[in-house]
């Protein structure tokens, strides 16, 4: 009497475990496709329509500055380092990576031996051009015969100070790195780490070619980020998951969730009157691009830095909705709604503490300062650098958050209200056949 009861129930645990892996999302029937297409296409259309009407010209030009990121570079060769004593050489006259040296010259290991490296210019018209760099003891960034290095051009300066080593060239160790992670993706999960690289490089281009010329050309910061992270989320979810109303759930749903991340975080970035303009590269960019609004410059990197995580969640509960109804077609909607409610709360946990440590970390020299100086938590929270960081933490959070009931509840509604949709097949055969088999046992 046990063994028949397991026969019957293997199948559905099977057909679940498959579908997850490997199979494709059951379709829908052909009204609710209508239905969702009646609410994405418009969507699709205006972000289209945006990025014809937005596209930049290319990156506007302008007059270099010589500061930061805006410098000219070069690639180099370190040629030869050899040591020296450092008086012979005027080393502690000499500043260390753009710092200026204390009142009288004196510096901390001035005294000592100095590396006095000979560098080639390995690129540029004025390839094969040799300079000498001495670089202190107490430097953070010693050179070695060898090394490839980034060198910085200055044409206004003496001819003997135009080229001067900036910093070092890191491609090959990042090349390699980026193949790792590449192989590493597509071992795993084969053609959906295919798909999913092809996703990133077009994300990628679309914000290199779109959302950041844009923006330096003077177009709205927030409509940008809106058209531009609407295309990379259309793009991303449709190439990793393919065209399913399952994924179009997810699209909803991520929708749904990024306008209310850009309503609050409008309000909020506005109420606390944050500028945008809060460190060196922002004053570089606001003093190169005055029209540029940086408050809502952060507010698009807001929408775009949640976007990534919101796109995880959204699919994860809509594939969990999906996948409750495959294994039991009996569920209703609220059924549906409550169980996978379940699995988002775990879900939420774990994305929110990941945000508030991925920030905590990128913000953590700073935290460090602010220690230093023995500032009270108040004190630390209410300046602009660190109340930045919490409102796009916050925002982007509560957006997160509210993602999860919001695309369990459509997933529910959608995967409930179709009849020929997911388990309809093993709904209507599989109790008949089970039925059968249960009245010939007791028959028999």
């Amino acid at each position: 009497m046990v063994t028949p009861p397991h026969r019957d129930s293997e199948p559905q645990g099977h057909q679940h475990a498959h579908t997850h892996s490997h199979g494709p999302a059951v379709p829908v029937s052909a009204h609710l496709r209508k239905v969702i297409a009646a609410v994405l296409i418009p969507f699709a259309a205006a972000v289209l329509v945006g990025l014809v009407a937005l596209w930049p010209d290319g990156t506007p030009a302008h007059e270099r500055t010589g500061v930061g990121f805006d410098r000219q570079t070069q690639q180099g060769k370190v040629v030869s380092v050899v040591e020296v004593d450092c008086k012979d050489v005027n080393a502690a006259q000499l500043p260390v990576d753009g710092e200026t040296s204390p009142p009288g010259g004196a510096r901390k290991g001035g005294g000592g031996l100095c590396e006095k490296a000979t560098v080639e210019v390995t690129s540029g018209p004025d390839e094969g051009r040799r300079f000498v760099e001495v670089v202190q003891p107490d430097a953070p960034r010693q050179l070695r015969e060898g090394q490839g290095v980034v060198v910085a051009y200055a044409p206004d300066a003496p001819h003997d100070l135009q080229y001067s080593v900036t910093d070092v060239n890191r491609k090959f160790p990042l090349t390699l790195l980026a193949g790792i992670f590449a192989l590493a993706v597509v071992l795993v999960g084969r053609m959906r780490g295919v798909m999913a690289l092809v996703a990133l490089a077009l994300s990628f281009a679309v914000l290199t070619l779109f959302i950041l010329p844009a923006i330096l050309q003077g177009s709205n910061p927030l409509l940008v980020a809106i058209v531009g992270a609407g295309a990379i989320m259309l793009i991303a979810l449709y190439i990793c998951h393919g065209p399913t109303a399952r994924t179009s759930v997810a699209v909803i749903g991520t929708l749904i969730s990024l306008l209310l991340i850009g309503l609050l975080g409008s309000l909020f970035i506005g109420w606390a009157s944050l500028s945008g303009n809060t460190d060196d590269n922002t004053g570089l960019i606001h003093g190169l691009y005055p029209h540029i609004d940086m408050s809502g410059l952060l507010l698009a990197g807001v929408i775009i830095g949640s976007l990534g995580v919101l796109d995880d969640v959204t699919v994860t509960q809509t594939s969990a909705v999906w996948e409750l109804r495959q294994a039991n077609p009996t569920m209703t909607a609220k059924q549906l709604y409550r169980a996978g409610i379940r699995i988002g709360r775990d879900h939420i946990a774990s994305v929110v503490n990941t945000l508030v440590l991925a920030y905590a970390g990128a913000a953590l020299p700073l935290l460090l300062l602010f220690t230093v100086a023995q500032s009270s938590v108040g004190t630390v929270a209410n300046s602009e650098l660190v109340a930045e960081e919490i409102v796009r933490t916050l925002v982007g959070s509560i957006g997160l958050v509210a993602s999860v009931p919001v695309t369990t509840a459509l997933a529910a509604l959608v995967v409930s209200a179709d009849r020929t949709g997911p388990g309809a097949e093993a709904e209507a055969s599989a109790p008949v056949r089970s039925g059968r088999g249960r009245r010939r046992r007791a028959k028999s």
